[in-house]
C-alpha cells in the first residue's frame, strides 16, 4: 500500500544518528540514492532500488519547504517487527539514542491478545512504534 514515509528533522545528523541505532535494532538497513543533493538532505532506511521504481522506505530530512520540521499532532509510523525481542530492543535503541519512551514496551490487550509493541518519540519529537503480532508469550 505505501512506497514510502517521510518524516522532517531539525537536525539530519543527529536523526541519523537515532535512526541507525533504532531502526538498525529491528534489521532494517540504510538506502543510498546516489543522488548527493537528495542524500545531503535526506536518510532512508529499507529498499530503494533502480532509481527509486522499487521503493519500500522510511525518510527522514529536511522538509522540502525549507521551513522548521514539526510533528503532527496524531501522526505515529509503526513498524511490523517479527519478535518481541525486536520491540524490546527498538525502545530500548531509541532511548539509549536520544528518544523518549511513549509506551514501554508490552501486550496491548485493549487492542488484541497477541498485540505487543512499544511507543517512542525520535529527538524531534515523531512518534513511532514497534509492533510484534501473532505471539501472547515472549517469542
Amino acid at each position: 500500500m505505501l512506497s514510502y514515509v517521510y518524516l522532517g528533522t531539525n537536525d539530519l545528523e543527529r536523526a541519523t544518528r537515532f535512526y541507525d541505532a533504532t531502526l538498525g535494532s529491528i534489521g532494517l538497513q540504510r538506502c543510498i540514492t546516489g543522488d548527493p543533493d537528495w542524500d545531503r538532505t535526506s536518510a532512508g532506511w529499507g529498499t530503494y532500488e533502480d532509481g527509486g521504481a522499487r521503493e519500500l522506505a522510511f525518510w527522514i530530512g529536511t522538509p522540502f519547504d525549507k521551513q522548521p520540521a514539526t510533528t503532527g499532532n496524531g501522526t505515529m509510523v509503526a513498524f511490523r517487527v517479527c519478535s518481541w525481542r525486536q520491540v524490546d530492543d527498538f525502545h530500548a535503541a531509541a532511548l539509549a539514542n536520544g528518544g523518549s519512551s511513549e509506551g514501554a514496551p508490552g501486550i496491548r490487550t485493549h487492542y488484541s491478545p497477541d498485540f505487543y509493541a512499544a511507543y517512542v518519540r525520535d529527538p524531534d519529537g515523531n512518534k513511532l512504534a514497534a509492533v510484534c503480532r501473532g505471539f501472547k508469550q515472549q517469542s
